[in-house]
């Protein structure tokens, strides 16, 4: 579908220079001299390569649908994620890349979305956070009571987080995926 170039927001993948671009950062400029554009960061889906381009009024980019379906992680070969269809029961393996660093926060069983082109799996969106335990964290120091004062802490994944003085070793709590950050102590 096309679309006007100051149309282009975050998150958009289009279709320039014959490859996939997914939209990071937009940025609105109007020269003193000159038309107005729209400056975009754009993320090439299948290599990560990064490009800023200007869009003006004007011109028209081509705005790419993507099929997103509902899979679940079932287990992982080395650096193969293999994923069922919720639907059709079919499966398919995913190379460690195309998921990116959220990969340690990956769990059997979990739900994920994964977005393909043209039949072509092209990206793997996780849930926004998952409840994992603490397996080491260390003491709360002493007249330490500030309520912005956090202490690190390593999950079951391996990662390190800042947690709050009060979690202890097998608190369970949620992480954001997108960043690794402590969000809430996990409700269960």
């Amino acid at each position: 579908m096309k679309i006007n170039g100051n149309a282009v927001r975050p998150g958009y993948v289009i279709e320039h220079k014959g490859r996939l671009w997914r939209a990071t950062k937009i940025k609105h400029t109007q020269p003193g001299k000159g038309g107005a554009y729209l400056q975009v960061e754009l993320k090439d889906i299948r290599d990560g390569t990064k490009l800023n381009e200007r869009f003006r009024s004007s011109e028209t980019v081509e705005r790419v649908r993507l099929d997103q379906r509902r899979y679940q992680f079932l287990f992982s070969e080395g650096e193969m994620f293999t994923f069922m269809d919720n639907e059709t029961y079919d499966q398919m393996a995913i190379h460690q890349d195309l998921i990116g660093e959220p990969v340690d926060f990956l769990q059997e069983g979990m739900t994920v979305t994964i977005e393909s082109y043209e039949g072509s799996p092209i990206g793997v969106t996780l849930p926004d956070s998952v409840a994992m335990a603490v397996v080491e964290a260390d003491p709360v120091v002493k007249g330490q009571t500030a309520s912005s004062s956090y202490k690190p802490a390593v999950i079951e994944n391996g990662r390190r987080v800042m947690v709050p003085p009060h979690i202890e070793t097998g608190t369970r709590i949620v992480v954001g995926t997108a960043d690794g950050s402590y969000v809430e102590r996990a409700k269960d």
